[in-house]
């Protein structure tokens, strides 16, 4: 058996009308990720969700694996593609709008090293690699800025994700942080006089000033 979901023919194994179909798994799935994280998610509770048995659930999935993976492309699905322009705003809307989307769904971010196959992946994937031909990528600079962008938003997402869930998100965990390392400036001079953990940038800018930095630097 292939080791994806989507390198097998979906299976039809039943010909009864069923009111189970594979898009309503995906939807539960996904909310119950948003809500549990991906250690939460278990075929039984899917199936208590959707109300049914999960001997019903393997008439449309073969494995938990293959509704991680449905889940992920389903999430990439909420990833707006812009409307083809200038190549670096291409490169920055695409990128920022994934970002986002992952923050909206903490756990996609740890899923990404999984086989990413989906018809949602790949048309994104392909809308930022078209942008980078514009730009005057090709070969394996290509191959390595598509790469280095992904990573950044991989990145960007499961850092601040984290940093969110551990803190609650709260503005004194920061300033807890900043007063820490503000406390010690003969160890840490250089991130004391930067202004390390300050929050003189927000996270959105120094993502958006991430993308341009990798495009510059690799143009």
């Amino acid at each position: 058996m292939n080791a994806t979901v989507w390198l097998r023919p979906e299976s039809h194994r039943d010909p009864r009308p069923l009111p189970l179909t594979r898009p309503r798994i995906v939807d539960a799935a996904v909310s119950v990720l948003d809500e549990g994280g991906v250690d939460g998610l278990t075929m039984r509770r899917l199936a208590s969700r959707l109300a049914v048995t999960a001997t019903a659930l393997y008439w449309h999935v073969a494995t938990r694996d293959d509704v991680l993976d449905l889940a992920l492309d389903a999430v990439f699905g909420e990833v707006e593609v812009p409307r083809a322009g200038e190549w670096r705003a291409d490169v920055l809307a695409l990128t920022s709008r994934w970002r986002a989307v992952m923050l909206r769904h903490p756990w996609a971010p740890g899923l990404v090293g999984r086989p990413l196959l989906g018809p949602n992946v790949l048309a994104r994937t392909e809308f930022l690699q078209s942008a980078l031909v514009r730009g005057g990528f090709s070969g394996v600079r290509l191959a390595v800025v598509t790469r280095l962008l992904a990573n950044f938003v991989i990145g960007a997402a499961l850092t601040e994700s984290t940093w969110q869930r551990s803190s609650d998100g709260s503005s004194s965990s920061r300033a807890a942080a900043r007063d820490y390392v503000s406390s010690a400036p003969d160890l840490y001079p250089t991130l004391v006089a930067s202004g390390h953990l300050d929050d003189a940038w927000s996270d959105d800018d120094l993502f958006a000033r991430g993308v341009e930095a990798i495009l510059e630097v690799s143009a």
